[in-house]
């Protein structure tokens, strides 16, 4: 009954101030599908918000006061959606890959449909003050995801990451007393457990432990601001030690260096020996750039390659054209 097109043929001819929803984006269907095949049992939507262009008929309960009741709709009557299109076209997908959810339903509130100028107000009005949760919220609270159940065990028995990360908001603010960010954490852990199974959270949660004490008892920085010798504000304005890249550097080391030396743990002392001051100039072009630390993919595998290389270990090619290609 949706006016729903996935080839998204009922807008070919319209100008983009005729349209009454954006354009389907093609590309966000598969994780929702994903996402509902992964939980076919307690995956949760919200409702389906769509307009109707016939004259329903409604049946009130007998029981009632005249406000609840049976709305009847014309059996090939369109429903226009005016927010949850994306939505639809999982379930169609993930019906299609599961037949046994079509037997499933989902609430559709419904409205009249007025003029294409009130529903697309009405597309705005629900879509314009959305605002996301940011990504600290969303590693807190999910349930679903290995690392992120992983990463919260690990944050609770490295005293480090225990008192120092802020667990809600995605940046830190100015006064903030921590020096980490939850999401940072987890986007650190994801490139440590790179080659680990996904199944195997407990014995993950005990790697991350292990490794993240080992690092933070040669991280002379992240020791001070937990002793209280020096304020987080402090850290963050002098030195890259906890920002995101260096987290997400050492993430990403763990992983080849824990493959590689059985005896990682002594490699990693090697830390306590790295400068992190920004006024460091050999962070020039590696993970700082017109005096600004940068936190892009290029940053972070330069600074990977420039830890590796403090702690004497080898290089592929491509890391040591890297590596020199920042000293030049």
């Amino acid at each position: 009954m949706f006016k729903f097109d996935p080839e998204e043929r009922q807008w070919a001819d319209l100008s983009p101030e005729q349209r009454e929803q954006r354009a389907l984006n093609k590309a966000r269907v598969p994780a929702l599908t994903e996402y509902m095949l992964d939980n076919e049992d307690d995956y949760l939507f919200a409702s389906i918000t769509a307009s109707f262009k016939s004259d329903p008929t409604f049946v009130a309960h007998v029981d009632g006061d005249g406000n609840i009741g049976t709305l009847r709709i014309k059996l090939g009557d369109e429903l226009t959606i005016n927010d949850g299109q994306h939505r639809c076209a999982a379930i169609v997908e993930a019906v299609k890959k599961n037949p046994e959810l079509a037997e499933q339903t989902i609430s559709v509130l419904l409205f009249p449909w007025e003029s294409t100028e009130r529903v697309q107000q009405m597309f705005t009005d629900l879509n314009r003050h959305v605002v996301k949760t940011s990504k600290s919220l969303d590693v807190l609270f999910d349930k679903r995801d290995p690392i992120s159940i992983a990463t919260l065990f690990a944050l609770d028995k490295v005293p480090v990451f225990r008192e120092l990360t802020e667990k809600v908001d995605a940046s830190l603010k100015a006064k903030s007393t921590k020096i980490f960010t939850l999401a940072a954490v987890y986007d650190a852990n994801k490139d440590l457990l790179k080659d680990s199974s996904d199944t195997d959270v407990e014995d993950n949660a005990k790697l991350l432990v292990e490794y993240w004490m080992a690092v933070a008892e040669n991280m002379t920085d992240w020791r001070k601001v937990l002793n209280g010798q020096k304020s987080a504000q402090e850290l963050r304005a002098e030195h890259i030690s906890s920002h995101s890249t260096v987290l997400r550097a050492l993430g990403g080391l763990g992983a080849d260096l824990m493959a590689a030396d059985p005896n990682w743990k002594v490699r990693l002392s090697a830390l306590a020996g790295i400068d992190w001051s920004k006024q460091n100039k050999e962070w020039q072009n590696v993970c700082i750039v017109a005096n600004s630390v940068v936190s892009n993919r290029q940053a972070r595998s330069a600074t990977k390659t420039f830890i590796k290389n403090k702690l004497g270990m080898s290089l592929t090619d491509a890391e040591q054209r890297s590596l020199e290609k920042a000293a030049a």
